[in-house]
């Protein structure tokens, strides 16, 4: 039995390779990796890999206001900076969401010492950090990693979410931590015996921390 032909008359992999990229990267929700394009649009990973390459290209030197990243393992359309004003007029309408100090605080935390435990992260900060930690779960920018071996505690990590909005291809590009090296174990340090271990179901007595994203 034959593979069906689409509306338009042709076969997926007599397609012109640039627009058929185009037209599936309008439409993704996350970064589609070559892999997956290549097996979608039934060509070769090199001859996909190339043409996205080229359509990156071509999007900078025309200047388009809109461009193709390499992002968390996979590629996007993502509006330019230079342009960034007009599309913050646009769906912003004036108004910014942004991560509150205590929310950046506790995911850098996680991001640099992941996979690690609710009560490791409020050792290093030295507050309790259940509710920034569930909002930060609800946002999509942490997950549970499994549990510690030692003690049951759920693990968390960062996600493939936090790559794509921090504009990384992986942890490997996150900034070098060494710089902030002592003063971080010397709170830790300082810390760590006198914080009591939190149930992440209880009340959040935080006042910082009640703040939402």
């Amino acid at each position: 039995m034959s593979e069906p032909i689409p509306a338009g008359g042709r076969a997926v992999a007599e397609l012109d390779l640039k627009p058929a990229l185009e037209a599936v990267l309008m439409v993704v929700d996350e970064p589609a990796t070559e892999e997956h394009l290549a097996r979608v649009l039934e060509r070769p990973h090199r001859e996909v890999a190339d043409a996205l390459r080229e359509l990156a290209d071509e999007y900078t030197v025309q200047g388009r206001g809109f461009e193709l990243r390499l992002v968390a393992g996979g590629w996007r359309f993502y509006t330019r900076p230079a342009y960034a004003a007009a599309v913050e007029g646009f769906v912003l309408d004036g108004q910014q969401a942004r991560l509150t100090q205590a929310a950046l605080e506790t995911l850098a935390v996680v991001a640099y010492r992941q996979p690690v435990s609710r009560s490791r992260v409020s050792a290093v900060r030295g507050v309790n950090c259940d509710g920034v930690m569930r909002t930060l779960l609800q946002r999509g920018l942490v997950e549970e990693a499994g549990t510690e071996p030692e003690t049951g505690a759920i693990l968390y990590r960062t996600t493939n979410y936090f790559l794509e909005r921090m504009g990384l291809r992986g942890l490997d590009e996150l900034p070098e931590l060494a710089p902030f090296l002592p003063e971080a174990d010397a709170i830790e340090a300082e810390t760590q015996e006198g914080v009591p271990s939190f149930d992440p179901d209880a009340p959040d007595t935080d006042a910082d921390d009640k703040t939402e994203l």
